[in-house]
């Protein structure tokens, strides 16, 4: 599942994947949200709240729903950055390593957070930061195909996608169409349950709720710590 990259992949793996990353993402987005008033994983709405308070000159709340964003792609940034430098080395456990950094950076989120009075823009732009890592390694090594925070493109992708099956029934790509279609939808309902997870789960043990989403990552990456062994990147010959 964190090994193979882009095409090489098969479906099922995307799916499993999808399911795991979005229920994070929908957990730490919404648990996030009640703890802090702000979305960790929600960037379409975060730059709508710039441009509001930038209208109205309320200039303090533009610039902590800017820190979010700009945290969101640092952690974007930064993951790449180490998953280009993993893939140069040929670690066939690159990715495991990255979602290995964000598990480790939501863990010590939950503990800080459940042991202190913290909140506000510095912890909500840290999640921002860990939505970033996800994002940027789920669709490094699907190709593309998984995002586990952007839930407005993956909405039009579905859309997009059923007018594509009802348009023409006999597209020769009506099969990769169903199952991207499967792909997307499982991902919105696997956010959309981390959500509910995230809000109860907040309300239960407040910020120890995060380190439960890390030991989800933790979980999921495991089996591949261990694992460095040479991968071939496109291009070149094993």
């Amino acid at each position: 599942m964190l090994v193979h990259e882009g095409e090489s992949r098969t479906s099922k793996i995307d799916l499993l994947l999808a399911t795991a990353l979005a229920f994070v993402a929908g957990g730490v987005n919404s648990a996030g949200y009640l703890a802090f008033g702000y979305f960790s994983a929600n960037m379409t709405g975060n730059v709508s709240m710039i441009s509001d308070h930038l209208s109205i000159r309320e200039l303090n709340a533009a610039i902590a729903f800017a820190t979010i964003v700009v945290m969101f792609i640092l952690g974007a940034f930064c993951a790449s950055l180490f998953i280009e430098i993993g893939r140069q080395r040929r670690l066939s456990n690159i990715y495991a390593l990255t979602l290995l950094a964000e598990s480790a950076l939501l863990m010590c989120v939950g503990v800080y957070t459940a042991s202190s009075d913290a909140g506000g823009i510095t912890i909500a732009g840290l999640l921002g930061f860990t939505m970033g890592i996800q994002n940027a390694a789920s669709t490094r090594i699907s190709g593309s195909r998984v995002r586990t925070t952007h839930v407005s493109g993956i909405a039009t992708d579905i859309g997009v996608g059923l007018a594509l099956l009802i348009g023409s029934s006999a597209a020769p790509d009506r099969a990769q169409t169903v199952r991207r279609l499967s792909l997307h939808s499982t991902t919105i309902l696997s956010f959309l349950l981390g959500g509910i997870a995230g809000v109860l789960g907040y309300k239960l043990a407040g910020g120890m709720v995060f380190c439960v989403f890390a030991v989800i990552l933790l979980a999921l990456c495991a089996g591949y710590l261990r694992s460095r062994t040479a991968v071939a990147l496109p291009g070149t010959k094993t």
